[in-house]
């Protein structure tokens, strides 16, 4: 099997394609994901592809606020998109 050699150029390429990528799919995200205020626990989960414990931990430790009525806990949609925006990775 023949050795293909990386070098640091091609992976600058990779890392600004790939930024360019992430940026595009949040910008999708923000126009059409969310038109609604609140989000229900099961959009969420499903929106940020993460378990009902992760949500939890991300709840108990503020890092995104809620509201609850009844059983059933409500999330700003708006928080939903900082809380993207501030854990991207550059």
């Amino acid at each position: 099997m023949p050795l293909k050699v990386i070098t640091s150029e091609d992976l600058e390429i990779f890392k600004s394609e790939l930024i360019a990528e992430i940026k595009s799919l949040l910008d999708g995200f923000q126009k059409a994901g969310t038109t609604q205020k609140w989000m229900k626990t099961k959009d969420v989960l499903a929106l940020l592809k993460i378990s009902h414990g992760t949500l939890q931990h991300l709840r108990i430790t503020g890092q995104i606020p809620f509201s609850k009525i009844g059983g059933v806990i409500y999330y700003d949609a708006e928080e939903i998109n900082q809380l993207i925006a501030r854990n991207m990775i550059y």
